[in-house]
């Protein structure tokens, strides 16, 4: 990238020049006769070093080739930067001045990039994701890189499972494994979820700090009506008991509002992700970690056709503000989290 004064040679006289030129013979701001940033970047490098070999080195050029680029940017500049002897390349006191603009620079053009680019996005993109999964984190970071963009939450219920195929939403945000196929779809894993009993707070295992699946292997577990679902959805969620039979199926339930009340009442009990915040909001429920099973994971799932400049970005949010979290006691996994792109999730 460069920044260009305007005063080019085309040999167009001050008075009937560009606007541009005819302000800069006019005094209205000093010029800086192409000033490439590529070499402001190789000069911060150098003078972080103080040594010409070992920044050539890092910026993996060749030295003579460095020594040119530093060179031109001094005759750009008009001034010396560096005092070269024995013992590296030294900042002279032009060179120091302006080593604290430089970074600043730098950062502004990064910035004016990014702002552009910004503004050329716009469209609409809709996220759906269970009611209990905590997104905002990413969706807010994707917000504020893209103000104009029409950004939508859509919350999915069980039998919501083609909405992503029927283009009712862009995006889905959920925990896998799924009761439908998902072999169309591109998927991203963002963290592991544990897994939880689920059980009334008057339960006998209410109390308990951890739970196996024989402690529970007796009770009726609350049955989704997910006609169809896969057999890897069906095992991973229904267990087998120690002998080999499947855990007895309770009361069938259509919303996870329904299952929990179910829970609450006494009618069954549930493996459910921990992470789900509309379990942990109920106070006459308990969920208790369970031992000896893989967690689920929080996925993100978006249509393998699917060319969309928002989607590709909330991909890069969802990675950096939810990518790595782990569902833990007591921990807040979406606290004091920041993007790899600059933006703060929060």
């Amino acid at each position: 990238m460069r920044f260009y004064s305007g005063a080019g040679d085309s040999g167009v006289s001050a008075a009937t020049g560009s606007p541009a030129t005819r302000l800069v013979n006019a005094g209205k701001f000093d010029p800086v006769a192409d000033l490439d940033l590529r070499l402001v970047q190789y000069f911060i490098v150098v003078a972080g070093h103080e040594h010409i070999s070992r920044a050539a080195a890092e910026l993996r050029i060749a030295q003579p080739s460095l020594s040119r680029q530093i060179q031109r940017l001094e005759e750009q500049l008009g001034v010396r930067l560096f005092d070269r002897g024995a013992r590296g390349s030294q900042l002279t006191p032009a060179g120091r001045v302006f080593l604290a603009q430089a970074n600043d620079l730098v950062a502004a053009a990064g910035r004016a990039v990014t702002n552009a680019r910004a503004a050329a996005i716009s469209g609409m993109i809709t996220i759906g994701h269970p009611p209990g999964l905590v997104i905002t984190p990413a969706v807010g970071d994707l917000r504020g890189r893209y103000p104009n963009a029409e950004i939508h939450t859509r919350h999915l219920t069980w039998e919501d499972s083609r909405s992503l195929a029927e283009y009712r939403v862009d995006v889905v945000v959920a925990w896998q494994p799924f009761a439908a196929p998902i072999e169309s779809y591109r998927v991203t894993v963002l963290y592991e979820d544990p897994r939880v009993l689920v059980v009334p707070a008057f339960h006998r295992l209410a109390g308990r700090g951890s739970v196996t699946v024989a402690d529970f292997a007796d009770e009726p577990m609350a049955d989704f009506a997910t006609p169809g679902a896969s057999a890897e959805w069906l095992t991973f969620w229904w267990p087998e008991r120690p002998g080999g039979d499947r855990i007895l199926a309770g009361p069938t339930v259509h919303t996870v509002h329904d299952k929990f009340e179910l829970i609450a009442s006494g009618g069954a009990v549930a493996m459910h992700p921990r992470g789900d915040q509309s379990v942990l909001a109920r106070t006459d429920l308990r969920t208790i970690p369970i031992e000896g099973i893989p967690p689920c994971q929080v996925v993100m799932l978006t249509r393998l056709s699917e060319d969309s400049a928002l989607v590709d970005e909330f991909r890069k949010s969802a990675v950096a503000c939810l990518s790595g979290l782990s569902v833990r006691p007591g921990v807040d996994p979406l606290a004091d989290r920041s993007s790899s792109h600059g933006s703060t999730c929060s």
